[in-house]
């Protein structure tokens, strides 16, 4: 069975991270009282015992100069003696239901681990961010030189990063916990990120994408193992997208984890003609997700 958490399973919650993943208290204490809420954690329960769970945090992504609706997923974790039992599966895919619900067009996700790129890969997951070698922005420097002045802080950081496209972006208490953690740690360097995007509504993307370059125009065919509502027919042209559930082959075929990567712009220079025409490249980024 699969249920949102409540107060009174939210201990459960907490004590599968910390079994998963070792978190120190300090960092769990700060996640689970500036990050977690129950409304967005999902739990499995198997004979009535809580064994896996994920949270899916809302958050704000630059997307083609227009700022959109993602979730982050974040915690996913299974108890060991419960894994490859398919508990997880389960728990992403009614994931994916919530995120339909609500509206919101995008997941993303950074795998801890080289091999839960496959795993990911298998639910419509792609590699769209990529980690970086260089410090993004020093939030030692920021906290020097605003003395304490959280929001002039925040108000430099915000500037660094709102203009800049495919960008996971950051409220203002966002980043009061980006700092706390910064503090926590003794203000580490901060990178890029390794990450993946799942599309959850792909016709509402598609939409942001021709609004911003009606001059483009294409048509595919679009298959999703997962998300029935995304396997159509798509074309955009003139700013507007036409979607429609005929099963007649377009003169171009994608899958969902393709489409990922073309409307981020991942990468797209080195792919073939249309998509490199098609598809202006660009250079997706995630960081300072409390990682």
């Amino acid at each position: 069975m699969i249920a949102f958490a409540t107060n009174q399973t939210m201990p459960f919650v907490r004590e599968m991270w910390k079994i998963c993943f070792g978190d120190s208290d300090e960092y769990m204490e700060l996640y689970f009282r500036e990050k977690y809420r129950n409304e967005n954690t999902l739990v499995y329960f198997d004979n009535n015992e809580a064994v896996a769970s994920l949270q899916m945090l809302p958050y704000i992504f630059t997307f083609h100069q227009t700022e959109i609706p993602i979730a982050y997923f974040s915690g996913l974790c299974t108890l060991p003696e419960a894994r490859k039992k398919g508990f997880m599966a389960a728990l992403i895919r009614k994931a994916f239901d919530v995120l339909q619900q609500r509206q919101i067009p995008l997941a993303v996700l950074v795998p801890q681990e080289e091999w839960l790129l496959e795993f990911y890969d298998k639910f419509g997951f792609a590699k769209t961010f990529d980690s970086g070698d260089k410090e993004i922005l020093s939030l030692r420097q920021l906290w020097e030189k605003y003395q304490d002045d959280l929001p002039a802080a925040y108000s430099e950081f915000d500037d660094y990063f709102r203009t800049q496209d495919m960008t996971v972006q950051k409220t203002f208490d966002d980043f009061c916990t980006i700092m706390k953690e910064a503090k926590l740690f003794d203000f580490p360097p901060k990178t890029n990120l390794d990450g993946m995007s799942r599309i959850i509504d792909a016709e509402k993307l598609l939409a942001v994408f021709a609004r911003r370059y009606p001059e483009k125009t294409f048509s595919f065919s679009l298959s999703d193992a997962e998300i029935p509502q995304n396997q159509a027919n798509f074309s955009f042209r003139n700013g507007f997208v036409e979607y429609n559930r005929d099963n007649e082959p377009a003169t171009h075929s994608l899958d969902i984890r393709q489409l990922s990567q073309l409307l981020l712009g991942y990468h797209t220079s080195r792919m073939d003609e249309p998509f490199r025409s098609l598809f202006p490249e660009k250079y997706p980024q995630i960081n300072f997700m409390l990682e």
